[in-house]
């Protein structure tokens, strides 16, 4: 059965926030950033760098220690 009811959303705000990289999916550049606020919708990620000019349609969130792929 579905229900129309809007869902209730988890979301995980951390006390110390993550360190990860933005890369795009061709590799052509990345970006030092946060994760602040995980939910099942998205995250708040927040950028060091400019992100000006980049095509933010689609990129790599790398949350590896050494932050590679």
């Amino acid at each position: 059965m579905r229900s129309d009811k809007p869902q209730a959303t988890q979301s995980v705000a951390f006390e110390h926030p993550i360190p990860a990289h933005m890369m795009a999916i061709d590799g052509t550049w990345r970006r030092s950033c946060v994760v602040k606020i995980v939910s099942d919708l998205g995250a708040t990620v927040v950028v060091e760098e400019s992100i000006q000019g980049l095509a933010l349609n689609e990129f790599f969130l790398l949350l590896s220690s050494t932050g590679l792929a």
